[in-house]
């Protein structure tokens, strides 16, 4: 696969990234791409390892690693390599439902497991694959198929996330009547509400939902199931549901001072902005300049984000872009090392120092990391009318998490956002439909069959695994949409 000895003779080219200083200035998508001819190469470099731990998609010391819907990823490297990216195409989309989603937004399991990137830098899987879905697009390749004959059954999808719409694909291909089901005004879930824009342009989300919709998959928005519709009455209209609905209930901090106005949740503020921006038809300059969000203008001010990891990244990222006055990231945890430790070999999840695009904007725009490591609050202060002020910090012990006593410090801070995951599902939806949960407070189902404890009820996606990847919950909703085929098939041959 790829060039016999590509591997040895180019090394790794990624597309060009703007400038933060100018991809701060508006909310597009700031990844460039490669010439045809040095994407071949990139291509080249996968090195027909023979164990090709790329497509693993399994767990390793309970870590994730390769990818999850075990693309294979050898082949289309080797067809992006001879220039055949139409077949490329159709190659990676016997796995894939959403290639224009996770080539994106994905960490990319499947480099950090490439056997390339054990002694140098592992091929660019990801940047191919959107070479591939955008060559698709751009040639009228991506189709969604209707189906000539229809079942006659019918199947309820409680969630437009990416578990949703992959299991809606899938059912609506078998020739099954598939309606989604969701709360907000516009399809997507996290991929919409969760994700900001210049990571996912929203367009690229439309352009796929009304494929679907053209090909019979019914979409019905600011339905929220469990309130404005009952479990019982959707389980009388159809013959199977699933739940999709994420794993959206943010993780507090409760200490002192926590009801300071000034104080939000990560996925509240960016839903916010991201409604914003599509309601202003994309016009950055009337969302930088807005002065109506429940958070009012960040013009100048500081702004303090609770949590390190992808989501607090896109806080500070979305905040630098409001012209936010100064930016400041907690983490819990230790400062990751900066190369992998022998605790931590490949192909293990490399557990190592990650500088995102957010922190990138931070240090050009502040000349500093955002981040404070082994670091908490204590306290949220505020003045005699409510608003917050500053907040306390205190230090952790690695390891322990203990608090260090003397290490507090007073932060100045005119809002903060908490980004420290999510603990479950809402409990709302799990209520109406009377399915089991485990300790988690994920639904519980059968990672086999996806059922859960109510008959004719199936669940996927976060609201089963917990908080999770956008390619998981692809792969979570392919799974379980041959579950419910074969349920209401006796067979299946998705």
């Amino acid at each position: 696969m790829g060039k016999t000895t590509g591997f040895m003779e180019y090394e790794r080219v990624d597309g060009l990234v703007k400038a933060p200083e100018e991809r701060i200035c508006n909310f597009d998508e700031f990844h460039g791409k490669l010439t045809d001819e040095e994407q071949k190469k990139q291509a080249a470099r996968c090195m027909n390892c023979g164990v090709p731990f790329c497509q693993y998609g399994g767990m390793i010391a309970g870590m994730g690693s390769g990818c999850p819907l075990h693309n294979l990823v050898p082949e289309t490297n080797d067809l992006v390599y001879q220039g055949n990216l139409e077949q490329a195409y159709l190659r990676l989309s016997k796995t894939h439902s959403f290639p224009e989603f996770t080539s994106r937004v994905c960490p990319a399991l499947c480099e950090a497991a490439c056997t390339c990137g054990c002694h140098t830098k592992p091929v660019s899987t990801k940047e191919n694959e959107k070479a591939i879905i955008d060559y698709a697009y751009e040639h009228h390749l991506v189709t969604e198929q209707t189906p000539k004959i229809r079942t006659g059954k019918s199947v309820a999808i409680v969630g437009s996330g990416p578990s949703g719409l992959a299991a809606a694909q899938l059912l609506n291909r078998r020739g099954h009547k598939v309606t989604v089901f969701e709360r907000h005004d516009r399809v997507g879930g996290l991929l919409r509400y969760g994700i900001p824009n210049m990571k996912l342009d929203k367009r690229t989300i439309d352009r796929r939902v009304e494929l679907m919709r053209q090909a019979g998959i019914e979409f019905l928005c600011n339905v929220n199931v469990g309130v404005d519709i009952t479990a019982k009455e959707l389980l009388k209209a159809y013959d199977r549901v699933i739940l999709c609905g994420g794993a959206s209930n943010p993780r507090d901090i409760n200490v002192t001072g926590r009801d300071a106005k000034g104080i939000y949740f990560a996925v509240d503020f960016l839903s916010e902005v991201s409604k914003k921006l599509m309601d202003e038809d994309y016009d950055a300059s009337k969302v930088i300049n807005a002065k109506d969000f429940s958070f009012g203008s960040l013009k100048g001010k500081h702004v303090i984000v609770i949590g390190g990891g992808d989501t607090g990244n896109d806080c500070v990222g979305t905040s630098i872009r409001l012209q936010a006055g100064s930016v400041v990231q907690l983490e819990m945890m230790p400062k990751p090392s900066a190369k992998r430790l022998d605790s931590n070999p490949w192909p293990e999840w490399p557990r190592v120092l990650k500088t995102d695009y957010g922190q990138e904007e931070a240090i050009a725009k502040f000349g500093s990391d955002p981040r404070i490591y082994q670091t908490t609050v204590s306290e949220f202060i505020k003045n005699d009318k409510g608003q917050l002020t500053a907040v306390k910090t205190i230090q952790l012990e690695a390891g322990t998490f203990k608090k260090i006593e003397g290490s507090e410090k007073i932060i100045k801070a005119d809002m903060v956002l908490i980004a420290a995951g999510f603990l479950g599902s809402q409990k709302y939806l799990t209520d109406s439909f009377k399915v089991e949960l485990d300790r988690r407070t994920n639904v519980a189902a059968s990672e086999e069959t996806y059922q859960t404890s109510t008959e004719r009820v199936f669940a996927a996606g976060d609201i089963r695994r917990g908080q999770s990847l956008v390619v998981w919950a692809i792969a979570e909703g392919r799974a379980v949409a041959k579950a419910v085929d074969e349920s209401l098939m006796g067979y299946t041959n998705l």
